[in-house]
């Protein structure tokens, strides 16, 4: 029998130490710069209580600060390292600065619990991964806004239960799927906002002796405000991360309907769109194939993403208050939702950008029926019930004539409607958000620099 292995938190059974980390040596890598980041914040806060003697004077503060700022390069040179008896990123840049510091390291987690540390971490790593996911689903809402600009008035059959339906556009298509991709952004914005609350220094949940400055952690850290109470902020996580992932999916849920419309509509049997075949791949046995792998990925994986955001709600669900240990089974799911969602954002970037529509099969797809509803509203505009246009069309299909698709397209000219876009609109609204989250960057790495002492995040 192995003897037990001995942690900052004591000795623990070598399996049972084992199964507790779990992936954490792994994961918390991803977190490691914004633990190092927090830490600045406390020792920051902690260096100005009005205690004698002081747990750190100046001097001390700005040396801790230093080396978490040497660590923070380790971790981007893939230097720094969280082993088993470390646990997580937090003892493991505990025993680092106390390695190199001594009693000065000792002092770091005074005040703080690993419960408010991870709860931290997973807020300011939220916060950054937010804004990126902002601006690469404007990217990409972007990229279709191009696309239908540049084939705005291209008809193109509209189908409802994937049945010919109406005369539509390219124009209608690409802004539809650009416009779903906006109203994610709202959904994003939202779940920054949610995430954009301080929990450090509600500690283990139930605070602290110390007359600790939780206001003042906060603005450091860039932070809109600190989360009120302090068993809330204990109790949010996993909430937080469910919030977030439950954004991503509704994401994911836009780029899986694009996905499916693009393997549609690039079929042999349809072509009115292609993309080069270096976005395709081939068959191992079948020399003619080029497959839509990507898009076939990313919509799989918005189930993938999907689970997660379930995943996570389904281990908070009947958690009682205070922290449980189930919480670190969140913390896979919601770095891996970002990742993928990511991922897919930028794959299908390209892609678009790639896009072409072929003119000649879009209006290949246009029978005399697709005119049906227009021939109706037709014979209404000359005073005829609608009821009555639309029987004595029904009746008469095979009388209907094959009306010029660009003229159809054409006459459909209200608001929202193929001849009736918003470009300037839709343009409008990106470049408000895209201000938003300039602001909002300038104002967490504005934070992190005074914090730190160096350029954020180039740490020169």
């Amino acid at each position: 029998m192995q003897k037990p292995r001995k942690t900052i938190v004591g000795e623990v059974d070598p399996e049972v130490l084992m199964f507790t980390v779990g992936k954490d040596m792994v994961l918390d890598l991803s977190l490691a710069e914004a633990d190092c980041i927090g830490s600045a914040a406390h020792v920051t806060m902690l260096s100005k209580l009005p205690l004698k003697p002081k747990l750190f004077n100046e001097k001390t503060r700005k040396a801790v600060i230093a080396e978490l700022v040497d660590i923070i390069t380790r971790v981007r040179d893939g230097s720094f390292r969280i082993s088993e008896v470390d646990q997580d990123v937090h003892l493991a840049v505990e025993r680092t600065l106390t390695r190199n510091m001594g009693d000065t390291g000792k002092r770091i987690h005074t005040a703080r619990s690993r419960n408010d540390q991870i709860a931290l971490d997973l807020r300011l790593y939220g916060k950054e991964q937010l804004m990126h996911l902002i601006e690469e689903t404007l990217a990409l809402a972007g990229d279709l806004i191009r696309f239908a600009f540049k084939n705005v008035s291209l008809p193109m059959v509209g189908r409802t239960h994937m049945q010919p339906a109406m005369p539509s556009s390219v124009g209608l298509w690409g802004t539809a799927h650009a416009e779903a991709l906006l109203d994610d952004v709202i959904v994003l914005k939202a779940a920054y906002d949610f995430n954009n609350q301080s929990p450090l220094g509600s500690a283990a949940g139930y605070g602290v002796t110390l007359n600790i400055d939780r206001a003042l952690t906060s603005k450091l850290l860039g932070f809109g405000t600190p989360i009120h109470n302090v068993l809330h902020a204990s109790n949010a996580r996993g909430k937080c991360e469910s919030v977030i992932l439950s954004a991503l999916a509704q994401v994911m849920l836009s780029l899986s309907r694009l996905a499916e419309d693009l393997i549609i509509y690039s079929m042999p049997e349809m072509s009115y769109f292609s993309f080069p075949a270096e976005y395709c791949t081939g068959s191992s046995i079948m020399p003619q194939k080029k497959n839509p792998d990507v898009l076939e990925l990313v919509r799989g994986k918005a189930s993938v993403v999907a689970g997660h955001s379930m995943t996570v709600m389904s281990i908070i669900r009947g958690l009682p208050g205070g922290y449980s240990r189930d919480l670190q089974e969140t913390k896979e799911p919601f770095i891996e939702g970002i990742h993928t969602t990511r991922s897919c954002l930028r794959i299908l970037g390209r892609l678009v950008k790639k896009l072409k529509a072929n003119k000649k099969a879009l209006l290949a797809g246009f029978t005399p029926e697709v005119f049906a509803a227009d021939r109706a509203l037709e014979l209404v505009s000359g005073g005829m019930s609608f009821r009555d246009a639309y029987d004595h069309v029904r009746n008469n299909l095979k009388e209907l004539k094959h009306i010029d698709p660009e003229a159809a397209v054409a006459e459909k000219s209200h608001y929202g409607a193929p001849a009736g876009l918003d470009f300037d609109g839709m343009a409008a609204q990106i470049a408000g958000v895209k201000k938003f989250v300039s602001s909002e960057r300038k104002k967490y790495h504005g934070a992190v620099t005074r914090l730190l002492g160096v350029k954020y995040p180039e740490l020169y």
